[in-house]
């Protein structure tokens, strides 16, 4: 829900920590249209204009040309910050943004980086979810889903929503807000027998 996203931004960490930096990128995700942590790690600078990152997510640049979907997403003060604070060094367009990956290396390792950044993430945001008492699991996919249905709960078409994802049509978006929504119903329906 929109306020326990309020509750994982003001949660307090220590700068620089692996606790800091796994709340940061989750905040970047949610904030970024629910970017996975696969695009974020493959973000270059050439992506990044004064207001907005525009990309192609790595899950469609092998489709052809005419179906690569570009995302364009808005640069907010708090994508900004997180930017300037984990930013590699280095800035020539073609570096990284974030120091996740290395140049020149293999698919395997890219996905060996990826899969440990994603580890890091989700083990520290869900010592976050405990200690704010949100009894959901904090995890990356999470917050590419709490970006999506705060929007729709928001009174945001689905056209937008589809269309920020990068979804290539609206039955994909559908069925993914529908499968979120899905543990939500089964969660109302229990209050029906909630006795004590």
């Amino acid at each position: 829900t929109l306020q326990e996203v309020e509750m994982i931004f003001k949660y307090e960490t220590i700068s620089g920590t692996a606790e800091d930096k796994a709340k940061d990128f989750w905040i970047f995700s949610y904030l970024c249209n629910g970017l996975n942590i696969k695009d974020i790690a493959r973000l270059k600078f050439k992506d990044i204009q004064k207001e907005t990152i525009t990309l192609v997510r790595a899950k469609t640049e092998r489709t052809s040309k005419s179906n690569q979907k570009q995302i364009m997403i808005p640069i907010t003060e708090r994508t900004k910050e997180i930017i300037e604070k984990w930013k590699n060094e280095i800035q020539t367009p073609d570096i990284y943004v974030f120091p996740i990956l290395e140049p020149k290396i293999t698919p395997l390792r890219e996905r060996e980086l990826i899969q440990n950044f994603t580890k890091l993430i989700n083990k520290y945001m869900k010592r976050i979810g405990v200690s704010l008492g949100i009894d959901k699991n904090l995890t990356t996919y999470v917050a590419r889903h709490s970006f999506s249905t705060v929007l729709k709960r928001s009174g945001v078409s689905i056209e937008y929503i589809s269309e920020a994802l990068g979804h290539q049509n609206l039955k994909t978006t559908e069925s993914y807000l529908d499968s979120f929504e899905e543990s939500k119903k089964r969660e109302y329906a229990n209050l029906l027998t909630k006795f004590d």
